[in-house]
């Protein structure tokens, strides 16, 4: 899996509003009600990774997930992050 180009990583970030890009990867922070819902999604989410097999950097503070998503093998951003990153935005803000 090839690196993106800046170009290409900013035209996709479009699609992410909540995203952030910086340090040659894609960030993002999530606030729940309670932790028994942070932790629900961040479980939900653990499936989305081991069927994509790409596992994000995150950190879980009480109601708040915070996820930072690169690809080691390319040293930065890949189109494996995006997917990834749409699957968790289905888990984190399903569609109503």
């Amino acid at each position: 899996m090839s690196k993106l180009t800046l170009d290409e990583i900013e035209q996709r970030m479009l699609r992410f509003p909540d995203w952030e890009y910086y340090e040659d990867a894609i960030h993002a922070e999530f606030e729940f009600e309670n932790f028994k819902d942070c932790f629900s999604a961040m479980s939900r989410i653990a499936f989305e990774c081991e069927a994509l097999n790409h596992h994000p950097n995150w950190s879980n503070v009480y109601n708040v997930l915070t996820i930072t998503l690169f690809t080691h093998s390319a040293n930065g951003v890949t189109k494996k992050d995006f997917d990834l990153a749409e699957a968790i935005e289905s888990i984190v803000e399903p569609e109503e």
